[in-house]
């Protein structure tokens, strides 16, 4: 990005000062682009911040047959009506959703279960949701491209879903390495 700017900005100064006529050299602008270009950056990034915060948020809940289902920011959560807002897995599931940009979906239908969703971006991030979630990595089951496994966390009986996880694993090396997969007879 500062690479691309840096030569929008050189591009828009040359022109100011042809139009203008000043008496600047080529090497006077590249050095004033190379200058500019991080006040720029921020006053972008600014502006980008500023309309984020002005965007109307993407937010709803609905009730039906029993569930109560909430999706915001690409997230949906949902929870039976009978379970309290306290309990320890819908305390999990707040949790995990405001801590994880991972997280997909939560469902809790008892005080003490809960079934989450992920979509980890690394075979590093799948490895944090592996430990975080006490999954056994040799108890995973692959189906399509996702990875299913229970684990716990305290009380909580953990269901998960690694939505896109088999294409992360793509290098069995490093999932090896890492404790994701078991090792073979074969890679011994």
């Amino acid at each position: 990005m500062s690479r691309d700017l840096q030569h929008c900005l050189h591009s828009h100064l040359e022109l100011v000062t042809k139009t203008l006529d000043l008496p600047l050299t080529a090497k006077h602008l590249e050095d004033l682009a190379v200058e500019l270009t991080p006040a720029i950056k921020a006053l972008l990034a600014e502006q980008a911040d500023a309309q984020a915060a002005d965007a109307p948020v993407d937010y709803s809940v609905v009730e039906e047959g029993g569930v109560r289902t909430t999706t915001y920011a690409q997230c949906t959560s949902r929870i039976d009506v009978t379970v309290a807002e306290d309990s320890p897995a819908a305390l999990l599931a707040v949790k995990l959703r405001a801590q994880q940009p991972d997280v997909l979906a939560t469902d809790v239908p008892s005080a003490t279960y809960l079934g989450l969703t992920v979509r980890p971006q690394s075979l590093h991030a799948w490895t944090w949701w592996v430990h975080r979630l006490g999954l056994d990595p040799a108890a995973l089951t692959r189906q399509d491209d996702k990875v299913y496994g229970v684990g716990s966390v305290g009380q909580v009986i953990v269901h998960v879903c690694g939505d896109g996880v088999p294409e992360l694993m793509t290098d069995e090396a490093a999932a090896r390495l890492m404790g994701l997969l078991a090792e073979t007879e074969s890679s011994s």
